[in-house]
């Protein structure tokens, strides 16, 4: 703390989650004089990242990587392969972004400003630039919501069947028909362990937790799978995190934020670590050569598809049970290029927009026009 507070260092990064942990791992090694501040630094990632394999940088150490498949499937109510690799990152991934070199303190922050973090238990930590990445931390507006189990690979074979894992499946033997709809997430997370996972993909507001949980046991109780004995404090997670962290302009916000909270998560899936990693050494290629990291972050390209995926969501909300099982079944029978650019492609703005508009083609006309509607409607968030 003492060494911290005595020297201005290149940057400071505050938040040591993925998102901010990658980011001093990688300045580091770029040479930069690198402060991380937390007010838990060291403690464990408890939550299960995923991410399609292509998504994740070629500099991430293999043991980041718990298990990975081949392909992943998706029943709304058809069945769809999706042939792309899916991985699941080990419950110790953080570990493997090692800290060599950084001035870890450990302190809660206060105020930030571009140049210097106030902390409330210490004296402040100054540095060339500032970067918040503490993660979506807000739970208000449109959510995502789950409750899963982490079962035995045999307990869950039945659910499974000849896939390697199951991205959504829509099917309602959950009893969701007539209201707020949810899917099963049925993916191993090692050789032996999978995780089942009833998830309310978006919602404003999000199906709760405790509903989730009776909604997967009635699933799993109709595919003849006991849950009950396995729901120990260890072996469950719960999620509700808020979809629209950054805001409309993440861009514009100072000091420059990274990860979740700065608009890296997609706002119509949830996903974030893997783009989080994937532009950390833009973010540390501008540090090193003194540009500015938010234009760098945030080319005219990841502006646009930003805005259109928030308008995606805006769609999405507005649609009614059947009718969110239906565009999905349009949306995995698109081609697959369709499929990674409106999923993985953040800064292809004409590939993002071809598949908004294929995906319009592919729905029945009127989810089509109701999916247009939502899109051209400004979000309230």
């Amino acid at each position: 703390m003492a060494d911290a507070a005595r020297r201005r260092h290149d940057v400071a990064v505050v938040g040591a989650g993925p998102a901010g942990r990658a980011l001093a791992h990688r300045a580091v090694r770029a040479g930069l004089d690198v402060a991380l501040i937390d007010r838990a630094p060291h403690r464990p990632w408890r939550a299960t990242y995923s991410a399609w394999t292509d998504e994740l940088p070629s500099w991430l150490e293999p043991a980041a990587i718990e298990h990975a498949v081949p392909s992943i499937a998706v029943y709304s109510p058809d069945r769809h392969r999706i042939d792309r690799g899916y991985s699941v990152l080990s419950e110790t991934f953080v570990d493997t972004l090692v800290l060599d070199g950084v001035t870890v303190v450990t302190g809660t922050a206060g105020r930030l400003a571009t140049d210097r973090v106030e902390l409330t238990d210490g004296p402040p930590v100054t540095a060339g630039t500032v970067v918040d990445a503490r993660g979506a931390m807000s739970t208000a507006g449109p959510a995502q919501t789950a409750y899963g189990v982490f079962l035995p690979a045999a307990a869950a074979a039945p659910l499974l069947g000849d896939d390697h894992a199951v991205l959504m499946d829509w099917r309602s033997e959950n009893g969701w028909a007539g209201a707020q709809p949810s899917f099963l997430y049925v993916v191993p997370v090692s050789s032996g362990r999978v995780l089942v996972e009833e998830t309310c993909l978006a919602g404003d507001p999000a199906v709760g937790v405790g509903e989730l949980r009776t909604r997967l046991h009635r699933r799993l109780a109709a595919s003849g799978v006991e849950v009950g004995g396995y729901e120990t404090d260890d072996a469950i997670e719960r999620v509700h995190f808020a979809l629209t962290a950054g805001g409309a302009r993440p861009w514009e916000q100072r000091p420059t934020t990274h990860g979740a909270a700065g608009g890296l998560m997609h706002p119509a899936t949830g996903y974030s670590v893997a783009t989080s990693l994937q532009w950390t050494d833009t973010v540390v290629e501008a540090l090193v050569g003194g540009h500015d990291i938010s234009r760098a972050l945030w080319p005219t390209g990841a502006r646009g598809v930003h805005a259109l995926r928030r308008r995606g969501l805006n769609s999405l909300l507005q649609l009614d049970g059947p009718s969110t099982v239906a565009f999905f079944d349009a949306f995995f029978a698109m081609p697959p290029e369709r499929q990674h650019a409106y999923l993985s492609s953040r800064d292809d703005l004409s590939g993002v927009m071809a598949a908004m508009m294929t995906m319009a083609w592919f729905a029945r006309p009127r989810l089509g026009l109701r999916v247009a509607r939502g899109a051209t409607a400004l979000p309230r968030w």
